[in-house]
C-alpha cells in the first residue's frame, strides 16, 4: 500500500474563538457581531445559559435562540452544540461556557459530589476529579469535531498574587497566566483556552475592544488594534477560514443547508429556522468519483469527490477499490472517538474504585496498628504494676523516695516476734 502526500491547502478551517470579560465588557454583543459577519446572509445559533439575555439583541441580529438550563454538565453542553451543528448552522455562539465549570451542576459541583461519595477523605480528593475531568475531555473532543464555527463567551475574574518587590517587601500584583491577561482570568477549565483558535479579553472601560490573549500572526491583520469587534472582522475571519489569500477571493466555499429532519433533536427555540438553498461545494459528476492513485503525484484538486459520493481509487492492477464517502469516514471517526472517550471514562471509574479501596485499606491498617499499640501499652502497664508490688516500689512520686510503708511493716513484724 502506497503512502502519498498532497500540497497543503487551507480550506474550510473550523474556527474556535473565545471572548472573555467581566460584566459590562460587551462579550455577548461582540460575539453576535462576529458571528453575523462569519455567517453572512445565513442565520446563526445562540446557546444561552444566561436566562435569555441573548434575546435582548433579537432586533439587531438574525439568529435562532436556545435556552440551556441547569444542570450545566459537559454532556448537556455537548448535546446542545451537536444539535446546532447537525441542524446546519454555520456559526454557534455559546454564552457562556463558564457555567460548565462554575455553574449549577458544573465541574466544581461534580467534583464536590464525587468527594462526598468517597466519604470526604482527604486521600480521595484528587481521585474525586477523575470523573468530572473525563466528562470535560469528552465534551472537548466533540467540540473539535463539529463543522460549525464556534464562538465561546467566558466570564472573567480579576485575580491578584503576592510577590517580593525591589525592596524585599511583599506587594500585590495582577496574577500572571498564559490563559489570561493583566490579571483577568477566564472562568473555565484550565486547559480549555489552549484549544481556541484565538482568544480575546474585553474590559468594561472599552466595551467590545479586544485585547489579544492568544492571536497567531496570520490573524493579527483581521483584528485591527484599538478597534472594536465588528461584522467586518467576522467577514475577514470567515474568508481566511475558507482559504482566502491576503484578503483575496476564497479558494473554496462551503454552504450547509439547515436540515428539518433533525429539528426534533434540537431545543425548541433552536428549531425556529429557515432552510437555505444548498450550493455546489466541489466539482464532480456521476454517482461515484474516481481518481488515480499514484506513488509520487498528488491527486489534483479538481478530482476531489463532492460530499456524499464514495471515493474510488484505481490500483496499478486496474482494480477499483471503494473507500467510502468522506461523510462515512467522519461518522466512523466520530464513533471511534466516542468509544475511546467511553473507554477512558471506564478506566477513570476503575481507577477511582482502586483509590477508594486503597484508602479504605490504609484506614484498616492504621486501626489495626493502633489496637496493637494499645494492647502493648496495657501489657507494659500490667508488668510495671506487678514489679512495683514485688519490689515494694512506690507507684507514684520520686523513685528515690524511701519506702516508709515497708519499714513500718518490718517494725510491726519485729514487735510481734519479740
Amino acid at each position: 500500500m502506497s503512502f502519498t502526500f498532497r500540497p497543503a491547502l487551507r480550506e474550510n478551517v473550523g474556527l474556535l474563538v473565545g471572548l472573555a470579560g467581566g460584566t459590562g465588557s460587551g462579550k455577548t454583543y461582540s460575539a453576535m457581531r462576529l458571528a453575523s459577519g462569519i455567517a453572512g446572509a445565513d442565520r446563526f445559533a445562540v446557546i444561552d445559559t444566561e436566562a435569555g439575555r441573548a434575546k435582548h439583541y433579537a432586533d439587531r441580529f438574525s439568529f435562532d435562540h436556545g435556552d440551556l438550563k441547569p444542570p450545566f454538565t459537559p454532556e448537556r453542553y455537548t448535546e446542545a452544540i451537536i444539535a446546532a451543528d447537525e441542524a446546519g448552522y454555520p456559526v454557534v455562539v455559546v454564552d457562556s461556557v463558564s457555567h460548565e465549570h462554575a455553574g449549577d451542576g458544573g465541574l466544581l459541583d461534580m467534583q464536590e459530589a464525587e468527594f462526598a461519595r468517597m466519604g470526604h477523605k482527604e486521600a480521595a480528593r484528587m481521585a474525586s476529579w477523575i470523573k468530572p475531568k473525563m466528562a470535560h475531555k469528552a465534551m472537548l473532543a466533540k467540540l473539535l469535531q463539529v463543522r460549525a464555527h464556534l464562538i465561546l463567551c467566558f466570564r472573567a475574574e480579576e485575580k491578584i498574587e503576592m510577590q517580593k518587590g525591589p525592596d524585599g517587601r511583599m506587594i500585590v500584583v495582577p496574577k500572571q497566566s498564559r490563559t489570561g491577561l493583566a490579571g483577568w482570568i477566564p472562568v473555565c477549565e484550565k486547559n480549555l483556552p489552549y484549544e481556541l483558535t484565538a482568544s480575546f479579553l474585553l474590559l468594561a472601560d472599552q466595551p467590545g475592544v479586544p485585547r489579544p490573549i492568544k492571536l497567531q500572526e496570520q490573524h493579527r491583520d483581521l483584528f485591527p488594534p484599538g478597534e472594536p469587534i465588528t461584522e467586518q472582522c467576522g467577514r475577514r475571519l470567515s474568508a481566511w477560514a475558507r482559504g482566502a489569500i491576503d484578503g483575496g477571493v476564497a479558494q473554496s466555499v462551503e454552504h450547509r443547508p439547515l436540515k428539518p429532519s433533525v429539528a426534533g433533536s434540537i431545543p425548541a427555540a433552536l428549531a425556529q429556522s429557515t432552510a437555505r438553498t444548498p450550493e455546489a461545494t466541489s466539482q464532480g459528476t456521476g454517482d461515484v468519483a474516481t481518481s488515480s492513485l499514484a506513488t509520487s503525484a498528488a491527486v489534483p484538486l479538481e478530482e476531489r469527490p463532492p460530499p456524499g459520493k464514495p471515493i474510488m481509487f484505481t490500483t496499478p492492477g486496474a482494480k477499483a477499490v471503494r473507500l467510502g464517502s468522506v461523510e462515512e469516514w467522519l461518522s466512523k471517526w466520530a464513533d471511534l472517538a466516542g468509544q475511546v472517550a467511553a473507554s477512558r471514562a471506564d478506566a477513570g471509574r476503575k481507577e477511582a474504585k482502586l483509590r477508594e479501596l486503597w484508602t479504605a485499606n490504609q484506614g484498616n491498617v492504621r486501626a489495626m496498628g493502633a489496637r496493637m499499640v494499645a494492647r502493648m501499652q496495657a501489657d507494659v502497664a500490667d508488668r510495671v504494676k506487678g514489679f512495683q508490688a514485688v519490689a515494694h516500689l512506690p507507684p507514684e512520686g520520686n523513685p528515690n523516695e524511701p519506702d516508709t510503708k515497708g519499714a513500718d511493716r518490718v517494725s510491726a513484724e519485729s514487735k510481734d516476734g519479740g
